[in-house]
């Protein structure tokens, strides 16, 4: 699509040029010019003698030759354009662009990513893979600890940040529960409730009743205690409009009148 435009862009722009070199003409510039500087001293010379400061006489000796000048300038021959001249220009003006087009080809194509853009996505990819495979050997290295042990909670703790970085909510609850049912903690069960919410996109039950949990474990003063409250206000929202998800304007207002 690109090259549509630009091919477009390249026409726009030589199209008034064309039409020039195109058109037969003449060039106009020493016969008009003449021409116009000889009314201008037409028109001198009467306002001179509107003041009184030509006499009649030598007002009709001057009018008649500035007139026998215009005469004059009105038989001067226009020359032909130099279809030659405009023909070279033409043609510069339109290798300009193809010159640019066949400059720009080498370096990157428009359909193709350059190649700063390309190193990015080479980057990322390696990165992910890398995450993946820490993921798969930490899954397995879970899988030979002894169930219940502190060693396998904090496994559960790496594996659910680990899936929470690359923005899998829904695993990383998981592995959070698995930790928790092993020692419960206010804040990991809050930030486990906060990742189901997130992940469902609404409040679930199951996340309430965390969020619940964790503010009657957890200290009064810890950070995330608004947050929690605010997510059980939404879930009584969502409680009473039958468990069905609220518009964003709807769930908005609901927010501010509680």
């Amino acid at each position: 699509m690109i090259w549509l435009w630009m091919a477009v862009l390249a026409a726009v722009a030589i199209a008034p040029l064309l039409v020039v070199w195109v058109r037969q003409g003449t060039i106009r510039y020493r016969r008009e010019t003449a021409m116009a500087l000889h009314r201008s001293q037409l028109e001198e010379i009467d306002r001179d003698r509107e003041e009184g400061r030509l006499p009649d006489e030598e007002y009709q000796a001057a009018r008649l030759e500035v007139e026998r000048r215009l005469l004059a300038a009105d038989r001067i021959p226009e020359p032909e354009a130099n279809r030659a001249a405009r023909g070279v220009m033409i043609a510069t003006l339109v290798a300009i662009p193809v010159a640019a087009v066949a400059l720009f080809i080498p370096s990157g194509l428009p359909l193709v990513p350059s190649e700063p853009h390309a190193s990015v996505i080479r980057q990322r990819d390696a990165a992910e893979a890398r995450d993946n495979a820490l993921i798969e050997r930490l899954r397995q290295k879970l899988a030979s600890l002894q169930p219940g042990s502190e060693e396998a909670r904090r496994g559960y703790l790496l594996l659910g940040q680990a899936l929470v970085s690359q923005n899998k909510l829904a695993p990383a609850v998981k592995a959070w529960k698995v930790a928790l049912s092993m020692k419960f903690d206010p804040t990991l069960a809050a930030e486990t409730a906060e990742a189901a919410s997130e992940a469902a996109g609404h409040v679930t039950p199951d996340a309430a009743a965390l969020f619940r949990k964790a503010l009657a474990a957890a200290p009064a003063n810890a950070p995330w205690r608004p947050l929690a409250e605010q997510r059980l206000r939404e879930a009584a929202v969502l409680e009473s409009n039958g468990g069905k998800p609220l518009l964003p304007g709807k769930a908005a207002g609901a927010r501010s009148g509680s």
